[in-house]
């Protein structure tokens, strides 16, 4: 389950399994989060492809994610060759398994070694220069997701890599669903919106919520420090009906809340707020349920994962303008306490203001100093296809598939009806009405595919808690 890159880490990497003393993540410094200094998820592998170079960018930087062969190893690098700068992520793996750079062919191995210049003549030894070298990052594998380590390489072994804990205490009998997506907000805006479990009855109003079910919340804050908090909401959603929910933020970018309920077994709500640049974030998001009864995940286990996508994107697009908003604001206020730019009367926003002491505490901020790009478009907000669809494993190919027969239901109507004529003067009318009946059913399907392909390239323009009946 845990794969390593060689390079720079010879064991598995979890909290459990660190060989000398661990590094706290975020740096030594006490007084200062250092967002360099973390693992992060950067893909799941079942949306990886081994003959197709991935790029990703993480904290303003940009990487290649690639397969190297010889050693059967997920590989990230740095986005540039090291000669004239040129993205890697547009080369391509050569036939002796290295990773050649697309402007003038300098190949590396999966450390990043220089192992070719093809300009180069035979007296000279270039490629040996440090000079020479692609910046190869620590990587590894856990809960069947690629982790990488963008600061210093000689720390991470040290580090832990941020678990889902509960599933390694207790691993058996765990369906677990998953989902990502490009969001046009920051890490930070998108963990203090998860954090906040009083906004799902209204804002996710006939999604995942009811407004029927908004009461008062009272959280607790039980531990706090530079690796994050752990809090206790005893009542539990839909007015205590649920149970005690468990709420954990490990420092920097991930949160879970935990809930056991007997109507509906154990379920983990996880997300991992990866910060990609300034305004903007992926979203990692993770459903682990064990269920009381086996039939829940008989039923989701079956469900394509395509499918199970569209409604998550669905859930993301509830709030996905507003939050986009209202971080906007939250800028306009400049330095002043999060406390003071907002009013936060009740304790329903003690998450809220334990997460954003964190951030001032520590100094926690990813992108210091920089400001927040112009305000995006509707449709921009409302985009599925870049944000989404086109990276993932299962959402791409049911979309060339949908294409496939959407075309072929096209052609199927087309036909039919060029035939019905014919076919009703030789043949008689009842194989006439057959066509018409059949152009009638390929035109029905081709109506129906072509409105299930567009939720795979935009979301709702409104959200159903604005419905006129809602």
């Amino acid at each position: 389950m845990v794969q390593t890159s060689p390079a720079t880490l010879d064991s598995a990497l979890s909290a459990s399994s660190l060989q000398g003393s661990p590094l706290p993540a975020g740096g030594s410094d006490p007084n200062r989060f250092d967002w360099q200094e973390a693992w992060y998820p950067i893909a799941y592998i079942s949306d990886l492809k081994k003959n197709q170079l991935t790029r990703f960018v993480l904290l303003d930087n940009p990487l290649v994610i690639w397969w190297e062969p010889t050693t059967e190893t997920w590989r990230v690098f740095a986005d540039k060759c090291p000669h004239r700068l040129a993205p890697l992520s547009e080369g391509r793996v050569n036939e002796a398994g290295q990773l050649e750079c697309p402007y003038h062919g300098w190949a590396f191995s999966g450390e990043g070694v220089c192992e070719h210049i093809p300009q180069q003549p035979e007296t000279l030894q270039a490629h040996l220069s440090a000079r020479a070298c692609a910046t190869s990052l620590p990587t590894t594998i856990c809960q069947d997701l690629l982790f990488v380590y963008p600061g210093n390489a000689a720390h991470a072994a040290q580090v832990p890599v941020p678990v889902i804990e509960p599933l390694i205490d207790d691993p058996e009998g765990w369906v677990v669903l998953n989902t990502f997506r490009d969001l046009p907000y920051d890490a930070l805006t998108l963990l203090e919106n998860v954090l906040d479990a009083s906004h799902i009855p209204f804002t996710h109003h006939k999604t995942v919520g009811k407004r029927e079910n908004a009461a008062p919340m009272a959280m607790e804050v039980l531990a706090a420090d530079k690796q994050g908090f752990r809090g206790i909401w005893p009542e539990g959603p839909r007015k205590g009906k649920l149970g005690t929910q468990h709420t954990r933020f490990v420092a920097p970018a991930l949160m879970y809340h935990d809930l056991t309920s007997q109507q509906f077994g154990r379920t983990l709500t996880v997300v991992y707020a990866v910060p990609t640049r300034k305004g903007e974030c992926r979203l990692f998001a993770r459903f682990p349920f064990k269920f009381s009864a086996k039939l829940p995940g008989w039923f989701i286990q079956l469900t394509p994962r395509w499918y199970s996508h569209i409604g998550n994107n669905g859930v993301l697009e509830d709030d996905q303008i507003f939050l986009h908003l209202q971080e906007r604001q939250l800028e306009k206020a400049g330095n002043k306490r999060y406390a003071q730019a907002c009013y936060l009367p009740t304790q329903a926003d003690r998450y809220v203001l334990a997460f954003r002491q964190w951030v001032r505490d520590f100094e926690a901020d990813p992108f210091v100093g920089q400001r927040l790009p112009s305000e995006w478009s509707r449709s921009a907000l409302l985009d599925r296809y870049h944000s989404h669809t086109q990276h993932c494993g299962s959402c791409a190919p049911a979309l060339a598939n949908i294409q496939r027969w959407r075309r072929v239901a096209a052609g199927v109507a087309f036909l039919s009806l060029s035939l019905t004529p014919l076919a009703a003067i030789a043949l008689g009318s009842g194989l006439g009405t057959g066509l018409t009946t059949l152009a009638l059913l390929a035109g029905a399907s081709w109506y129906g595919l072509g409105r299930l392909e567009r939720r795979f390239y935009e979301g709702r323009s409104v959200p159903p808690r604005n419905l006129s009946k809602a």
